[in-house]
């Protein structure tokens, strides 16, 4: 008894693992970001967006969050679990301030340290 072909390749797929959905562009994790200029301070040192995370905000829209990394010369330090959204300003030659953003809304600013990348949150009035 033969069996016609169709039979024969559909029994085959039926028994193959299943095929991993395609994701939308949108769904894709950042590509093609590379490190950028943020900041430069009268000395010569500079902020860098270098990481990147793609978050969802609250109505589902979607956004890239940025890491930072301070270079001076030869030395790099990675500004530690801050990702954002914006641009850091700088405060004076030591110090700059950073927003953390998380799920494509701004949070909690901070201080930090150019020298060390040490984050420090910024106290508003009427907290503790």
């Amino acid at each position: 008894m033969r069996v016609p072909c169709v039979l024969m390749v559909s029994a085959i797929l039926a028994c193959s693992p299943p095929t991993p959905e395609r994701t939308s562009e949108s769904e894709a994790p950042p590509r093609g970001l590379t490190d950028s200029l943020a900041l430069r301070s009268a000395t010569g040192t500079e902020v860098w967006f270098t990481i990147a995370r793609e978050a969802t905000g609250a109505n589902h829209e979607r956004c890239v969050e940025r890491g930072l990394e301070i270079r001076d010369g030869a030395k790099r330090v990675k500004v530690p679990l801050l990702y954002t959204g914006a641009a850091p300003i700088l405060l004076d030659d030591s110090t700059m301030r950073a927003v953390l953003w998380t799920h494509c809304q701004p949070g909690d600013a901070y201080k930090v340290n150019l020298r060390t990348g040490q984050p420090v949150r910024e106290r508003t009035a009427g907290t503790l």
